[in-house]
């Protein structure tokens, strides 16, 4: 192996803001490893909407981008570097760590319990509370390093970490069933295309939102029925209620996802891209018995069983375009005006 520089080239946010709060350094010192860390050299990073998020601070409940603007809820400690979904080669490992591990391909899990060789009070996120993947290297805790054997490339595997894990995780959390009707918003992108294939994978009958544009695109993953953001959803499937809902936009039509529920339904959400303030009708809610459930930290297991679905090849990857590493503020652009299906991914030397 040949020998680790002492610096690295990545992206730093430096402040909540625009996209120019993004910087490109190339004198980033190296992470340094504790016991049970693993350092892996990155080969690809995938762009996530909670990259643009976290750069906003949108986040922050208190509305000043500072106090609490993290994951956890927390102040973000700048610089950061972000990026979630990386896909890379294991080049060193701390002590506690065998060292049969160099060389192995990996995902990161994105959601971490351990960091620093630390259990953690509470979860942290990849790129948020800790630096992530915008970088040719990034460390992590070998336990969320996840050796993965597959024909797919590098640049394909990056794209299922968070968006895939999130998908798995809403699923298993709605502990969606063979046969059961499954709704699934926002499914042109990254996790919503996650969504409806992970579905497909449990038997479930899928209906994905999408624009008219992109229904061809969506039932090709899979769909057994699409239909557009606008259409009257209530009317037409009044007479066949739905046992899960996986949303990720909430927003104005969000009464009317309770609405297409059948009594004992679920409702998982990971997502509100379009408006975060939604008005309830609790009588929807309590005379339907319905359940809410919000999904953000990974369940025991899920990153796991991703794992072994790209290993069998039953889901697969979605790649709309890929740029390198410099070229991140075009790729945050292109990723906002949300005309790809899929993922957008940066590459690494």
């Amino acid at each position: 192996m040949n020998q680790l520089p002492k610096t690295m080239k990545g992206v730093q946010l430096t402040k909540h803001g625009d996209i120019d709060s993004l910087v490109f350094n190339e004198q980033i010192a190296l992470p340094y490893l504790t016991d049970n860390d693993v350092l892996v050299k990155v080969a690809a990073a995938g762009v996530n909407n909670t990259d643009l998020n976290t750069r906003k601070g949108w986040y922050s409940k208190e509305g000043n981008n500072a106090n609490d603007a993290s994951w956890a809820g927390s102040a973000l400690v700048f610089p950061r570097i972000q990026g979630a979904d990386v896909c890379g080669y294991i080049v060193a490992v701390g002590k506690n760590v065998s060292s049969s591990r160099i060389g192995e391909r990996v995902l990161i899990e994105p959601c971490l319990t351990e960091a620093d060789s630390q259990r953690l009070p509470s979860p942290w996120y990849l790129g948020s509370e800790c630096d992530g993947g915008f970088a040719q290297f990034t460390k992590v805790a070998s336990k969320h390093a996840y050796a993965v054997k597959s024909s797919y490339t590098d640049t394909e595997l990056a794209s299922f970490p968070c968006s895939y894990s999130t998908a798995e995780n809403l699923l298993h959390r709605a502990n969606v069933q063979k046969g059961e009707r499954v709704f699934i918003t926002g499914a042109s992108g990254g996790v919503g295309s996650a969504a409806v294939q992970l579905a497909k994978a449990r038997g479930a009958y899928v209906v994905a939102v999408t624009s008219k544009e992109k229904q061809g695109e969506v039932n090709a993953l899979g769909a057994d029925e699409t239909v557009t953001r606008d259409a009257d959803w209530k009317s037409l499937y009044k007479n066949k209620p739905f046992n899960v809902v996986i949303d990720l936009v909430a927003g104005a039509r969000w009464p009317d996802l309770l609405e297409l529920l059948s009594t004992f339904g679920r409702y998982a959400t990971s997502g509100a891209i379009g408006g975060h303030d939604v008005i309830l009708d609790v009588r929807t809610l309590y005379l339907k018995d319905l359940q809410l459930i919000g999904c953000t930290v990974l369940q025991e297991g899920v990153f796991a069983s991703l794992v072994k679905h790209i290993e069998r090849g039953s889901i697969k990857p979605i790649v709309a375009a890929t740029y390198p590493l410099k070229e991140i503020k075009q790729a945050q652009q292109d990723f906002e005006l949300k005309k790809h299906t899929g993922k957008l991914v940066l590459t690494l030397d």
